[in-house]
């Protein structure tokens, strides 16, 4: 896959060279975009060397490296630790706009989660490369992101570019955990951040098929988690005496049901726009349900094969049985036993109509179906008309072979959920390309990135940046 990779690196960078010059990366002499190639993939394994392990964080280790080289750029920068008695703090930089446009936010989270090393072929820690690859937690996620932000960030500098909105670098502890970082910034900074119009963070992917990318993913939606304990009580008694009405009788029988259960259907916009720029790579038959799926929505055929389909988690609420406890010896009938469920919520809908629909549906005084938190965050989206979106398309024509850009539906969870609250259109998007079996070591073991996308994807991401915040970009 090496091979391939190379390949996909090369005809992306030789299709660049037709570049318009709106891509002002292309505008920056070869000899200083070597030196930022060179600070990229220098700082890259530095910052991988830096254990942030959640728990228990120790960001504020992050927040000594990042400052270090924000002041030596001479880039304005707080730090704010919010728990010292942990070394945890998130870390505030910002180049300024000439104010005609509001700002723009560079989001990433500095903790990362755990690994164990004699799983991994080199240590979690060690920033080393082997193979054309660098290796560390976080190389995926999202250390790799925050880095190419911060080389952006100096290029915006040493380059000198005029801008028309102020340049927010944020970086921010307990992502992986409680997400306190970004609550702790909302709450007590938010005139520094309230303002924006735009946010970039982790969320996007492009996959690498072939020899080339595929499309550009940019998340542009979330699915947010309601999740959900149901818990059967009955009498407790010897495991040799069956008892019908037993708890885990109960709970069973309440579980069928809601297995069983389907949620209503809903297209969201962004899913039905995501099928039409998905349909060209679908075979035929698969092409025209893509392309037309508000009919085959009304087909019960289709609607009845939709359960055991991929498109199942884009058109509804989904519901998965996840946990079992009871009794804690085999000759022993419980007085209580549980079961929970992870339920998972699309824009627009209200968890609470789905909470009575399932106690409805149970309907057994003995099986009480409870939210596992008070705290619940209402699933969000972010349009694909904005001017963003727009430098997305351009940038992708550019730096990805003419890649097209599909908004994605996420059924996992990113800070833009967050940030889109405060009325900010927030995305994830990813300036590197990778190869699905690379993308697949986030979250596990020889967790890694291609030293040649460390080096390209902050241009990615500079064209990005500049097409939507430097002078002269309307």
């Amino acid at each position: 896959m090496r091979t391939l990779r190379g390949v996909a690196c090369c005809l992306i960078l030789t299709g660049s060279l037709c570049a318009q010059s709106e891509f002002r990366s292309k505008l920056v002499p070869g000899e200083r975009i070597a030196q930022y190639q060179d600070l990229a993939e220098q700082w890259l394994a530095e910052y991988l060397r830096v254990d942030t392990t959640n728990p228990p964080g120790h960001e504020m280790r992050a927040v000594e490296f990042y400052k270090k080289v924000l002041d030596s750029e001479g880039i304005e920068s707080q730090v704010f630790e919010f728990d010292k008695g942990h070394d945890r703090g998130n870390i505030y930089a910002v180049l300024r706009g000439s104010g005609k446009k509001r700002p723009l936010i560079l989001l990433n989270h500095m903790d990362v989660v755990s690994s164990d090393p004699k799983r991994w072929k080199l240590p979690p820690f060690s920033g080393q490369i082997a193979n054309g690859y660098l290796y560390g937690r976080g190389a995926q996620d999202m250390k790799n992101e925050g880095l190419a932000q911060l080389v952006v960030m100096v290029m915006l500098k040493r380059e000198k570019v005029a801008l028309d909105r102020d340049v927010i670098f944020l970086a921010t502890a307990d992502e992986e955990v409680n997400g306190d970082g970004s609550d702790w910034m909302i709450k007590n900074k938010p005139e520094l951040i309230h303002n924006a119009e735009f946010l970039i963070t982790e969320g996007g992917y492009n996959f690498i098929e072939g020899a080339k990318v595929k499309f550009v993913g940019v998340d542009v939606a979330e699915k947010t988690t309601f999740w959900l304990t149901v818990t059967a009580k009955g009498k407790p008694g010897h495991g040799s005496a069956p008892m019908v009405d037993s708890a885990p009788n109960r709970l069973v029988r309440a579980l069928t049901k809601i297995i069983a259960y389907q949620t209503e259907l809903k297209l969201t916009p962004t899913v039905e726009e995501y099928l039409k720029v998905m349909a060209p790579f679908q075979p035929k038959a698969r092409a025209e349900i893509y392309r037309n799926i508000r009919k085959y929505l009304q087909d019960p055929k289709f609607r009845a094969s939709l359960p055991r389909d991929e498109l199942n988690s884009k058109l509804r609420n989904t519901i998965t049985l996840t946990m079992f406890g009871g009794s804690q010896q085999t000759n022993v009938v419980p007085g209580e036993a549980y079961a929970n469920l992870d339920v998972r919520i699309l824009p627009g809908e209200d968890p609470r109509k789905l909470l009575a629909a399932l106690i409805k549906l149970v309907n057994d005084p003995n099986i009480e179906i409870k939210p596992q938190s008070e705290i619940f965050r209402k699933a969000n989206s972010s349009p694909t008309n904005t001017e963003l979106f727009a430098v997305f398309k351009r940038v992708a024509k550019e730096h990805f072979g003419g890649a097209p850009v599909a908004p994605i539906l996420s059924s996992g969870y990113t800070e833009n959920q967050r940030y889109r609250e405060l009325g900010i259109a927030s995305y994830g998007f990813s300036p590197y390309a990778v190869a699905t079996e690379v993308s697949s070591t986030e979250h596990g073991d020889d967790e890694r990135i291609a030293v040649d996308q460390v080096r390209r994807g902050f241009r990615v991401l500079f064209d990005v940046v500049t097409g939507v915040a430097a002078t002269g970009q309307d």
